[in-house]
């Protein structure tokens, strides 16, 4: 279930980042600024929690950033991202998955968490943000993708709608 639901993620996301890309082309800058600035904070939590994983330093000191990279680079950022995560999931044992991580969070408070609870936050902190980017599209009269869980089962599985 867990490579499904980075799978499910993986397709919100472009879902997401297509519509962004398609309100970019009219004329959308506001709502395409926070856009960008909601999936800014997305990738660099994403970014923290790998580096958390692995034992890195962390790559960021914040969750957000004065100035926010332009769609292009989150699209890439965040598909590099998706991708690490995906196969981290496919390749992780269960033993892997229970490790409790010490952490500090970006509120300075310590912390702990499996990885697996890293991992679910991951995924549950980018479905809060995309709820608030398809606000933000509805807003500016945008199609709003359909990015739950059952709409993409059923595009990545067609058969299931087969009575």
């Amino acid at each position: 279930m867990l490579i499904r639901a980075f799978n499910y993620k993986q397709w919100a996301d472009q879902r997401t980042l297509d519509a962004a890309q398609a309100l970019a082309t009219r004329d959308g800058a506001a709502a395409v600024a926070f856009i960008c600035q909601q999936l800014n904070h997305m990738v660099i939590v994403e970014e923290l929690f790998r580096a958390r994983l692995l034992g890195e330093t962390l790559p960021h000191q914040a969750t957000n950033t004065a100035v926010v990279p332009p769609l292009e680079e989150l699209g890439v950022r965040l598909a590099r991202s998706n991708q690490w995560l995906a196969q981290f999931v496919a390749d992780a044992r269960e033993e892997v998955l229970q490790k409790q991580i010490p952490l500090r969070f970006m509120d300075g408070q310590p912390g702990r968490l499996s990885a697996l609870e890293a991992l679910f936050h991951i995924i549950n902190h980018g479905t809060y943000h995309r709820g608030a980017i398809g606000h933000a599209l509805d807003l500016a009269g945008a199609a709003r993708p359909a990015d739950t869980y059952t709409v993409y089962i059923h595009a990545a599985e067609p058969q299931r709608r087969l009575a």
